[in-house]
């Protein structure tokens, strides 16, 4: 069943909003809305039993109607684990969460019932549209590619279902044309999981330098890159910037997908050429060249579907989702037990999510469809026990994953996993880990932490001993590190030299090794006969210093022994 296909009843749907409203006042001790009644399923609960969605429920049909979104973070690790102490009786999740709403216009109240409810979204997007049509052979090319992949176009447009209306009214809020609302089709096929080989990510495709400008957080536990409604705030901000620049829209898309400044520079090209400064005229890569005809092709497909021999899937015009603020940890695989919602559904709609606990001080608020945010506070509001059993951990001092999880109490894999900490790596001082609760660890986790939180990884080596050599006649940087077993950039890097210098004779070079290889060398060198011939790189030595009374032929001797070794070839 797509999403315009859920059976709407006018009787029950406008007061979803009302109940769930009525459900959190109750649990918070209100009982003073005397005019409004709680459906009688609710005052019949046990402590403890859990409400099914009602049988019209958005959610509880959703995860069958929408393809999984690639690359979805795995929660499997996110199941309670074993407390070093037992909670208090009293914890209980009645003041964990605030009145759902609707997310982009909170103090509207959401009636599903109405006419503009229940009009096709996507009619509503053709009456947007407001950017010059482009008509060209790319866009047949394209228009023609979509033609021949239904399937394709099925998947994309019924996934779209989740976010198009929400991306819709922050559209309409700015007074923008309604085409940007198929941008995603084009950057992400409309998966906010989506990731590219340029490591831009969400539903808008938000490269991290890009995301950091506007305001996206992307720390160990979030990925606002990937946030629906955030990053469609930051995706308007940076459109209507780049319409600002150029006052044209072709070329602010052109923009948002090759840089701003590679723009200017092709207009100014064209300027000093005499030649015309439109989107069409300019010599750019083929991505970009292929991006406007792309859009262009969509917003055609969706003007007239039957034309490309398509069928769109009806839409419905009212949110997909609610927005339930937290107010307390929780974790998201107990979020989606008290909303009897599957963890792929639930990071569908927050995939901004790193990590399998839900941040009071990180995530102001989840995504819910209507039905299952009713039902997640209903059964919240009898919850009794812990609502979180994870935390974060800041690592006092540089240590290895094992001792880390031997100070926690967890298993070295499970941290492995949880924190996605390679092999052969170690954890640095002031890195955040996340670990189970315990009686030392109690507290939701700091505003601090959950905006900051970092991870730094340092390769698990060795001690290194710094050794001094001198170059010989034919060194260079390349020689001398083969010789010693490190690469050239890292004895450029100690000696703040290029990898292609050469060096001159009894230069002296500074290199890091192993204690273990330089105990081997060392070793080496006071075992070679004293008649080794002098050969290139050797190693600066300190001859012994001779004690004061000794006789003329010991402190020959001695000399003769620091004269050795320090010519002794350093293989």
């Amino acid at each position: 069943m797509t999403l315009s296909q859920r059976p709407i009843a006018p009787p029950t749907l406008p007061t979803r909003l009302t109940t769930c409203a009525l459900l959190v006042m109750s649990a918070l001790g209100l009982a003073a809305c005397g005019s409004m009644q709680a459906p009688q399923q609710s005052s019949a609960l046990q402590p403890g039993q859990l409400i099914d969605a009602a049988p019209s429920a958005a959610g509880r049909t959703a995860s069958s109607t929408h393809e999984p979104m690639r690359g979805s973070m795995s929660l499997a690790t996110s199941q309670p684990v074993d407390l070093a102490a037992p909670v208090a009786p009293e914890e209980s999740g009645k003041d964990a969460v605030g009145t759902p709403t609707d997310a982009m216009q909170p103090e509207q109240p959401v009636t599903l019932g109405d006419s503009a409810a229940q009009a096709d979204l996507w009619a509503r997007v053709r009456q947007g549209f407001g950017i010059p049509d482009l008509d060209n052979n790319l866009v047949r090319q394209h228009e023609q590619w979509y033609a021949q992949r239904p399937d394709y176009v099925q998947r994309m447009t019924e996934r779209s279902g989740r976010y198009l209306y929400h991306v819709m009214s922050e559209i309409e809020q700015r007074h923008m044309p309604a085409e940007l609302a198929l941008l995603p089709f084009i950057e992400s096929a409309f998966n906010p999981q989506a990731l590219s080989v340029a490591k831009a990510s969400g539903m808008w495709q938000f490269v991290p330098s890009t995301g950091k400008d506007y305001a996206l957080k992307q720390n160990i536990f979030r990925d606002d890159r990937r946030d629906v409604l955030a990053s469609t705030r930051a995706a308007m901000d940076y459109l209507q910037r780049l319409y600002g620049m150029f006052g044209d829209w072709q070329l602010a898309l052109a923009a948002y997908n090759w840089g701003e400044g590679n723009v200017q520079r092709a207009i100014a090209r064209n300027q000093r050429a005499g030649l015309p400064t439109d989107y069409s005229s300019l010599n750019m890569p083929a991505e970009t060249r292929n991006y406007v005809p792309k859009l262009q092709a969509v917003k055609n497909i969706v003007s007239h579907p039957e034309a490309f021999g398509l069928n769109l899937p009806p839409l419905a015009n009212h949110p997909y989702f609610v927005s339930v603020p937290i107010k307390r940890d929780i974790d998201a695989a107990l979020a989606c037990k008290l909303a009897g919602l599957s963890l792929d559904e639930f990071h569908a709609l927050n995939p901004s999510l790193n990590k399998p606990v839900i941040l009071a001080n990180g995530t102001p608020q989840v995504l819910l469809p209507y039905d299952n945010a009713e039902q997640f506070v209903a059964n919240l509001a009898q919850h009794h026990g812990p609502l979180a059993t994870w935390t974060a951990w800041v690592v006092p001092k540089t240590m290895r994953p094992a001792e880390a999880a031997k100070q926690v109490g967890m298993s070295e894999a499970q941290l492995r996993d949880i924190n996605r900490v390679p092999p052969k790596m170690l954890v640095k001082a002031g890195s955040t880990l996340l670990v189970p609760r315990s009686q030392q660890r109690t507290q939701d986790i700091s505003e601090e932490i959950a905006d900051n939180a970092t991870m730094s990884l340092a390769p698990d080596v060795p001690p290194l001993r710094k050794m001094v050599v001198r170059a010989g006649k034919r060194d260079n940087v390349a020689s001398v590190a083969r010789r010693f077993g490190v690469s050239a950039a890292q004895v450029a890097q100690w000696n703040k030299l290029s990898p292609q210098t050469h060096l001159g004779r009894g230069q002296q070079v500074v290199i890091y090794v192993s204690n273990k290889r330089a105990t081997a060398r060392t070793t080496a060198a006071r075992s070679t006969p004293q008649s080794a011939p002098r050969t290139r790189g050797t190693v600066v030595a300190k001859a012994p210093t001779p004690r004061a009374k000794t006789s003329q032929r010991t402190r020959s001797a001695s000399r003769t022994v620091a004269v050795a070794a320090a010519n002794t070839r350093v293989r």
